[in-house]
């Protein structure tokens, strides 16, 4: 019993420690430019408002944003639809290279996208695919569909065998079993996945800025960063477009908090 203090302790420490750098961002948001210059550092001696004025009129934000719901919204969809009808054969089906099939798609988390950059963009600089909603979001999908398989089989096997044996039972096909029985049980994991899909997708530079070239069609972590060099690097511009980019992703998360926590201990117990 003393030591259950301890890992609350550890908790909160690591809770706060986690939290600095969005404490920051939010302090550094509401300094004036010139308070950030003497101070980088310091508490604000007056909370300055102007930065979020100037993001939210002076700037194409919310053109950014609509771009990156498109794609976020794509990909993810895209995404749960393949993950799960791949992730129920896999976990409910027998056939030949089934568990080469999990292996290779296992495998592929460990993947950096980096290493994709070049043969990608050569692809799809033949195929005109460069600045299109189409490529970017095959792309996504691609890199988030490896981990949306994983977790999905591992949830599916944990699922009662008996459920499986009454609906074929009752003369139920695949994809009905799959529709009716396994994926209104699913509704934590498949939350969890769009919680963690989405924030991939909205946070990801690298692929929107290579991808995406067109102004009309950059994300809002590829416009941030563009404005952020068109404005002299003016730290507290750029955090404030940093606070409002993350508030859509933030209320997602808020909203659905306990089917998170839920979908990441899916399947680890049976």
């Amino acid at each position: 019993m003393r030591l259950r203090p301890l890992p609350h302790l550890a908790l909160s420490i690591a809770s706060a420690i986690a939290l600095i750098p969005t404490v920051f961002m939010l302090v550094t948001a509401l300094k004036a430019q010139e308070e950030y210059q003497a101070d980088k550092t310091g508490w604000p001696d007056a909370f300055v408002f102007d930065h979020f004025r100037q993001i939210l009129f002076d700037t194409p934000i919310f053109l950014w944003m609509a771009n990156s719901l498109i794609l976020v919204a794509g990909s993810v969809g895209l995404s749960l639809v393949v993950a799960c009808l791949a992730a129920y054969a896999i976990a409910r089906m027998e056939f030949r290279g089934r568990d080469a099939i999990l292996t290779v798609s296992t495998a592929l988390m460990a993947v950096p996208p980096v290493v994709l950059i070049v043969p990608l963009f050569v692809l799809y600089t033949r195929l005109g695919l460069i600045s299109t909603y189409g490529g970017a979001i095959l792309i996504y999908a691609g890199l988030i569909t490896p981990f949306s398989v994983y977790l999905l089989v591992t949830f599916f096997r944990s699922l009662p065998q008996e459920l499986i044996d009454a609906a074929v039972m009752d003369g139920a096909t695949h994809l009905q079993i799959l529709m009716r029985v396994v994926l209104p049980l699913s509704l934590a994991p498949l939350l969890t996945l769009v919680i963690v899909n989405a924030l991939f997708v909205w946070n990801d530079l690298l692929m929107a800025v290579i991808f995406l070239q067109d102004d009309a069609k950059k994300t809002v972590m590829a416009g941030i960063a563009v404005f952020q060099g068109r404005y002299n690097n003016q730290i507290p511009l750029t955090m404030a477009g940093m606070a409002v980019a993350a508030a859509p992703m933030l209320i997602l998360y808020l909203t659905f908090q306990r089917h998170f926590v839920r979908g990441l201990m899916a399947g680890a117990v049976k």
